[in-house]
């Protein structure tokens, strides 16, 4: 079933909305780079020209391509804030451009005239809190979610067309892709969502069968984290997608996190299939994202507003230990794809 209010998540996010922030996808990038075995290292190299904690960021830097109203024109516009991980794709610009117009419209996300493309869905499902799984049948999933996405991704790697509506040129664009969807797909507001009522209870979307736009979390971007001292303080923003500080400096693996990837247990069956468990592991660690919070309208009838039930601080060491966890899977499964394909 197609959420047709998805569209509102990202109208209002701006170049910054890093899943993971930069250092997040470069932290999965690092782990996956020594991971990989011999061969699929040389592939990767070859096709993609850089090594994946570099190109971990690449297709948020996509979200700097702007459609212009004048002319229906794509240009990349540099943000000097958001830029720094962008720098090294300074000669990407035009694959950029051309993968922008390429899939901004073949989706039914978002409506025609608005300002956002399809390709931004790529990044998201919003299942709902309460489900133990992934099922195309639920609430929150369509065929340009981030399952699909990867899914189509991984076909130009194996030597197929992607599907529609995904537009993926060649193997080095699909190398993109998933050096960042893997990251996007293990942040667990990026898979899972609560469905709020107008008192801030949870509804559920699969036995109600309806949405209320009004009560929208918008993947938890309508949700304001009053305690966060930084300007964005959006609860999937700044609570969720920024790493641990330990992490944020130095942007890379570390030996920890190595360690915790080189612990997770290794895919077995059809590698088209492996994504879907991927997003119901994603489910689950949601379930603990989602606890011992709660949410009240906000004063100005826009949005809502976060507690925590044990003080945020316990919150967010919490959400720091499911994080390093979640990177860790991250990093070792898009190395394990990897030489699976190119074993």
């Amino acid at each position: 079933m197609v959420r047709l209010l998805t569209c509102a998540f990202l109208i209002i996010c701006s170049t910054s909305a890093f899943a993971w922030d930069a250092a997040g996808h470069k932290v999965v990038g690092s782990i996956a780079d020594q991971l990989l075995g011999a061969n699929a290292k040389q592939q990767v190299a070859q096709i993609l020209g850089y090594d994946l904690k570099t190109a971990g960021p690449w297709l948020d830097c996509v979200k700097s391509v702007e459609k212009q109203d004048d002319d229906g024109h794509f240009g990349y516009k540099v943000d000097p804030q958001y830029e720094d991980p962008c720098k090294p794709f300074t000669n990407e610009h035009a694959r950029m451009e051309d993968y922008v117009k390429r899939n901004w419209f073949d989706c039914r996300y978002p409506p025609q005239g608005t300002d956002r493309g399809c390709h931004n869905a790529y990044h998201f499902d919003d299942v709902a809190v309460q489900r133990d799984r992934f099922d195309r049948n639920f609430v929150g999933t369509n065929d340009h979610d981030i399952v699909s996405a990867t899914n189509a991704a991984i076909a130009v790697l194996l030597d197929r067309a992607a599907p529609l509506p995904f537009s993926i040129v060649d193997k080095k664009e699909a190398l993109f892709l998933l050096a960042h969807l893997l990251g996007d797909l293990h942040q667990p507001l990026h898979v899972s969502a609560v469905y709020l009522d107008k008192y801030g209870n949870l509804l559920d979307p699969d036995v109600n069968h309806t949405i209320d736009p009004s009560t929208d979390t918008a993947g938890g971007n309508f949700i304001t984290d009053p305690l966060v001292t930084d300007k964005v303080k959006s609860f999937h923003l700044a609570d969720w997608d920024t790493v641990p500080s330990d992490l944020d400096k130095v942007q890379a693996a570390t030996p920890e996190l190595l360690a915790m990837a080189s612990s997770v247990p290794r895919d077995s069956g059809r590698i088209e299939d492996w994504s879907v468990g991927w997003a119901t592991d994603t489910i689950l660690a949601a379930h603990a994202a989602f606890s011992g919070v709660q949410f009240t309208p906000a004063s100005n009838g826009r949005g809502w507003i976060v507690s925590f039930v044990n003080g945020r601080d316990a919150y967010m060491r919490d959400a720091d230990d499911l994080k390093r966890k979640q990177l860790a899977k991250a990093g070792a499964r898009l190395a394990e794809l990897l030489n699976t394909i190119w074993p």
